[in-house]
């Protein structure tokens, strides 16, 4: 099970892996056209490593419909969003309650990082202050070339050292060593370096490199970037009328008297597989043009590597837009009465299209559901808001009604869980409307209890319910019967029932069919203390086992009581509504 705050980190370097799986089918497939595609393939890459997914969703979101507010997401957004982040939160502490146990296992791999980091980076830096001596030390040297030319007494390979003010640093006895003809197409291939900026390209993948020197492709890529800017620059001065026999001989004769640059980031002449690119320049095979169908599969590739995180961004901005900047959304009717009494169910009930039905709720009870809380992160307020009953009756906008009952049992888990977010946002708008309710969050470091597996495995048994057959999780005094469930919402229903926050780390994401039957302590009920005028129903058995005994027996699964930061509601104002 991946640690919670590692999980964003694995996602990222598992889209980072897939992109440069893309890139190298690409590069297979464009193989005889010029090298300088295959580079600018690499290189996008090698960048991806720097620019998460999450920075293009986040820009996505920025972006939304004039009717965003009102629009449940599809399927196809959430299946985007999950195979762009397989790993998930399901199985893992969420942030806010991590231990410092947590926090100590967490410090190992970073701890790790960073001294492969500084073993890389200091490896640059010794590497570079080498090539930095050499420029210094060297001496004017006038060419007919549009950038500033020193002579180095250092025996290195010619190169252009510098980003942002490049020079072109030559050693030494260079101009006797090849002839006027070789000492042209020698500067042909620099001078191609500068234009094309490689040594800003190299520096960035070099950053790359140390930041993610535990991941192999990450060196791969390197190898290739360096392979095909060689190949790329041969082309070029190949391509300007210059003999493959000179250039050939005067990349040897470097070869032969000069060693090779030390960095990456100093664009020089030897690097690459020299035999190889030999044989390509005395060669001088054949090289095609991107051809339609292939310009048409990059662009394509562009398109999904760029375009779906936003796409992702895009279609989630509605959730994001309503909660960031504050915007409500509101049933469109709305009815809130005293409850008679002569009814003595207690519910919430959505309804088709976005509605909602309450029967004898108290407001504490509408508050637990409208900010997803349990009854004990409630505080504040009268004494009637744990007393008076209401029933509600709300629509949604026009236009739902053709919605029904069977398409809420039709929707994924996704999809029902977005419709239940509206709906609660709906409910804290009529609450302060109706109910003048202002209230503000406060967090406290309280106990909780993490949801484990017992030490001889998990009872549970797969669901062969599918989505949209009937999915449910039905409660009674001492009972509590589920069929398709994820262990989150039977986390959650601890809670209400424990008086305490019930975390899930099993790391089980499947449906479970089970029944639990415990013989629960006064005061517990299916959702806390029952109103009033509600008659309890029969006592469970007297002799049964504790919650906790039970759910250790007959689920396998273990409650650990720790300590974590816990989110209190503190009501500031409410009044009773006025019936309508």
């Amino acid at each position: 099970m991946i640690p919670a705050n590692l999980i964003p980190i694995a996602n990222h370097l598992w889209q980072s892996t897939l992109i440069a799986a893309v890139a190298g089918l690409l590069s297979l497939a464009l193989r005889k056209q010029r090298a300088q595609v295959r580079y600018a393939l690499w290189l996008a890459a090698s960048v991806k490593f720097l620019v998460p997914f999450a920075l293009l969703v986040n820009i996505g979101s920025q972006f939304q419909w004039r009717t965003a507010v009102t629009v449940v997401r599809s399927p196809l957004p959430i299946a985007m969003e999950q195979i762009s982040q397989p790993f998930s939160r399901s199985g893992a502490a969420p942030l806010s309650t991590v231990t410092p146990a947590a926090n100590q296992v967490l410090a190992v791999p970073l701890v790790f990082w960073v001294c492969g980091f500084a073993a890389v980076f200091f490896s640059w830096l010794k590497r570079w202050r080498h090539v930095r001596a050499a420029v210094r030390a060297a001496s004017p040297l006038s060419l007919d070339v549009p950038l500033k030319v020193v002579s180095s007494p250092v025996p290195l390979e010619p190169g252009v050292f510098g980003i942002f003010k490049p020079v072109l640093l030559l050693p030494e006895g260079i101009l006797e060593r090849l002839s006027p003809a070789q000492l042209r197409s020698i500067l042909a291939h620099e001078l191609c370096h500068v234009r094309r900026r490689d040594n800003f390209a190299a520096a960035l993948h070099m950053t790359v490199e140390a930041l993610f020197w535990f991941h192999p492709l990450v060196w791969w890529i390197g190898a290739r970037l360096m392979e095909e800017r060689e190949r790329a620059c041969d082309e070029e001065v190949l391509r300007h009328a210059a003999e493959p026999e000179v250039y050939a001989e005067g990349i040897l004769n470097v070869c032969k008297f000069y060693l090779a640059s030390p960095l990456r980031c100093v664009s020089g002449v030897t690097g690459s597989n020299l035999k190889k690119r030999i044989e390509e320049i005395m060669t001088r095979r054949a090289l095609y043009s991107v051809s339609p169908g292939k310009k048409l599969l990059l662009a394509g590739a562009a398109t999904v590597a760029i375009g779906m995180p936003i796409a992702i961004g895009v279609l989630n901005a509605p959730q994001a837009h309503a909660q960031s900047e504050g915007a409500k959304l509101t049933f469109e009717v709305a009815s809130v009465k005293p409850n008679s009494g002569d009814d003595r169910r207690v519910g919430i009930q959505l309804q088709p299209g976005g509605g909602l039905r309450t029967t004898g709720t108290t407001l504490k009870f509408l508050l637990t559901f409208a900010y997803d809380v349990r009854d004990f992160q409630v505080s504040g307020g009268p004494g009637w808001i744990n007393s008076d009953r209401f029933d509600i009756v709300a629509k949604s906008e026009r236009g739902s009604a053709e919605s029904t009952a069977d398409d809420m049992r039709k929707m994924t888990d996704a999809q029902l869980k977005t419709s239940v977010e509206l709906v609660r946002q709906k409910l804290q708008a009529l609450l302060a409307d109706r109910f003048q309710l202002t209230l503000h969050h406060e967090t406290k470091e309280q106990p909780v209890y993490a949801l484990v597996i017992g030490k001889n495995g998990h009872k549970l048994q797969e669901s062969q319910v599918k989505e949209g057959e009937g999915r449910h999780m039905m409660m009674n005094r001492g009972e509590l019967d589920g069929d398709g469930v994820q262990l989150e919402f039977l986390a959650s229903t601890l809670s209400s029932q424990l008086g305490r926050p019930v975390i899930d780390r099993t790391g089980l994401t499947g449906h479970y069919t089970f029944k639990l039957q415990w013989t629960p302590d006064p005061g517990q009920s299916m959702g806390g203390p029952l109103p009033p005028g509600v008659e309890a129903p029969p006592p469970p058995d007297p002799n049964g086992p504790s919650i906790f005994t039970a759910i250790q027996e007959q689920l396998g699964l273990r409650l650990e009581s720790q300590k974590g930061p816990v989110d209190l509601i503190v009501i500031d104002r409410v009044e009773k509504p006025s019936e309508n």
